[in-house]
């Protein structure tokens, strides 16, 4: 009989039939793929032997029993995998329209790619180009149910199986030798390399399920957190005259007053007290203070059932002590010479541990004990002291006039107290004051520095701007007067161009005249500019200018016949792409003495050039 959940099952041995030359092997390499054998021609998929006797498969039609995939795991029918430490012994696979021959078991095992989340398909390469989607699935059909084979045209397919455990099976196949038959030809054979896919339509069910794992999670919490929640309390009624009375009578009653005196002093917090319900809440009040009596007798019997038990506490306490003492005492006699030369090298260690512990327990219970005895010698000084009369009261049977005594005591050390404690806040908020004084002025003081500092800070910035403010006036000033000068000569000029054009039209004279009368007037124009700026005498204001006016005297002195301003922007924009001509030009004008401008043609061809001139400078000094 086979167990697993199927119950006595009856196999025959004899029933099984094996069409291979070698069944062992044949059985074991289905088991190691985990999967039931499945013969050649004629061979049934499943063998009786693991199957009911006479089941009928049509019967599941009629009746609606879903037939028992063997399969499923953990239903019996399929052999447990092999353990991961001991090495698979891979075997030939035979199948009705192929055979697999295993690969070699010295070559490391095929890769595979990372497992993608919810992976149900494979993919299978390396498959002959004869073989047809048929022999497929006949192949991998041993490893599960296929939902779906995707062939390509290029000796590869995606198979999707319908569960995940069904890809670990069919991962094992990647190395077998596929062969067609009994063919030798390469395209009925093939080298099968199965790995991992990643589809959508698994990564779609893989979330499904997760979000379904999720919500089923969060809804197991909220259920959880429901049943730990404590219990809402109950709701309080609205004030009327019939729940007054009511709460009158469950005010009297003492296993029923705490659920009362919330009710009451939730409707006094509402404020439903008003002169119509005064004398009904006056006695609902004077109620609840009845019970101050019977809470104090409470506390009187508590009192005294501790005492008691500290009492008893502390007799048993003596006697555990008495007892430690002894057994430190057996100790104490069992190291002494008489009887410690008889005990062991081994016994006299264990004797020396435990009498070392023994001692450390007596001490600790005897400074507990002595501590118990000092709380109450000093609370017996404090009774002696205070020569209370309750000490008489308890004398007399009269418990009333006791707790009547003690409340007044109670009443009066609450004064006492709330008095102290009036001279304290008193005493704080004095000392309070003076710190918050002293805060204050120190803040103050902080204030006044950081204000005189940014004030003399104001000042410097306020002398600095009027400073240059002055500066700025007296450049404007220069340069007015030294544009209305130069509007004066360019006047003049202007004039002479003028007469020396009419001189030379009546004369005949040629452009070379003419360019002589331009050289004349640019001259005049330089040494006016270099009067001015004589005037001026600026200086270098960066190192950045030094740089410029070493390049452009550079670049000039290689061109003598000289370069107009848009020539030497372009040359010098290839060194600094942020200069601008205008700046070239205002740094040239600005050394005369070094840079002079000339006028070159005339009319449309007219053309101004800067040259190099430094070295005629120091030649005329």
């Amino acid at each position: 009989a086979a167990a697993d959940g199927l119950g006595s099952i009856a196999i025959d041995t004899t029933q099984l039939n094996m069409s291979v030359t070698d069944p062992t092997a044949w059985a074991t390499a289905m088991n190691n793929l985990g999967m039931v054998p499945v013969g050649l021609a004629g061979q049934q998929l499943v063998t009786d032997s693991i199957c009911v006797p006479g089941f009928d498969p049509s019967l599941s039609m009629m009746t609606g029993i879903t037939p028992i995939n063997p399969m499923i795991p953990g239903m019996g029918l399929v052999p447990p995998p092999p353990p991961t430490d001991v090495p698979v012994v891979k075997e030939i696979i035979h199948c009705k329209s192929c055979t697999l021959f295993p690969p070699n078991p010295n070559l490391p095992p095929p890769s595979t790619r990372e497992r993608p989340p919810g992976c149900k398909t494979v993919f299978v390469g390396g498959l002959p180009e004869n073989a047809t989607e048929e022999i497929i699935q006949e192949v991998f059909e041993q490893c599960g149910d296929i939902t779906a084979i995707r062939k390509s045209k290029k000796n590869f397919c995606h198979i999707r199986f319908a569960e995940e455990f069904m890809v670990d099976k069919a991962i094992y196949l990647s190395g077998y030798r596929m062969r067609l038959g009994s063919s030798t030809d390469k395209k009925d054979s093939g080298r099968l390399h199965v790995d991992f896919a990643q589809a959508r339509d698994d990564f779609y069910e893989w979330e499904c399920k997760q979000r379904m794992l999720a919500r089923e999670e969060r809804h197991r919490r909220k259920m959880e957190e429901d049943r730990l929640r404590p219990p809402s309390p109950p709701a309080i009624m609205h004030y009327s005259e019939h729940e007054a009375a009511l709460l009158a009578e469950k005010l009297k009653d003492d296993s029923k007053f705490s659920e009362a005196i919330t009710v009451l002093l939730t409707w006094i917090e509402r404020g439903e007290v008003n002169r119509r319900s005064a004398n009904q809440f006056y006695s609902m009040v004077q109620s609840a203070n009845s019970h101050v009596r019977r809470l104090m007798n409470e506390k009187a019997a508590h009192e005294q059932e501790m005492e008691q038990a500290k009492e008893s506490f502390k007799n048993a306490l003596t006697g555990i002590l008495t007892q430690f003492e002894q057994i430190v005492a057996v100790f104490n006699a069992s190291t002494r010479q008489k009887a410690w030369d008889h005990f062991s090298k081994a016994q006299r260690k264990n004797i020396d541990i435990w009498r070392k512990h023994s001692e450390e327990l007596r001490n600790a219970h005897s400074e507990q004990l002595m501590g118990i005895r000092r709380e109450e010698e000093m609370e017996m000084s404090d009774d002696d002291s205070g020569d209370n009369p309750t000490k008489k009261l308890r004398v007399d049977d009269s418990a009333l006039a006791a707790q009547a005594y003690a409340l007044k005591e109670e009443n009066d050390s609450l004064r006492w107290q709330l008095d102290a404690y009036r001279n304290e806040v008193e005493l704080l908020k004095q000392e309070k004051g003076q710190l918050f004084r002293t805060e204050e002025s120190l803040t103050k003081d902080q204030q006044l520095q950081f204000l005189q500092q940014t004030m003399q800070g104001m000042q410097q910035q306020l002398l600095s701007i009027q400073e240059e403010l002055n500066n700025k006036k007296s450049e404007l000033e220069q340069a007015k007067e030294e544009q209305t000068h130069t509007q004066a000569m360019l006047k003049v000029l202007q004039e002479q161009l003028k007469s020396a054009k009419e001189l030379a039209e009546i004369n005949g004279h040629d452009e070379s005249q003419a360019n002589e009368i331009n050289v004349l007037t640019v001259a005049l124009v330089n040494q006016d500019r270099e009067k001015n700026s004589e005037k001026r005498s600026p200086g270098l204001k960066s190192e950045k200018e030094a740089l410029l006016i070493g390049i452009i005297s550079l670049f000039l002195h290689v061109h003598p016949f000289g370069a107009n301003i848009e020539y030497l922007w372009s040359y010098m924009q290839q060194l600094d792409s942020r200069i601008s001509a205008n700046e070239i030009e205002m740094l040239l004008m600005r050394l005369p003495r070094m840079f002079k401008q000339e006028f070159t043609g005339v009319g449309a061809t007219l053309e101004k050039r800067w040259k190099f001139c430094a070295f005629e400078g120091i030649k005329t000094v």
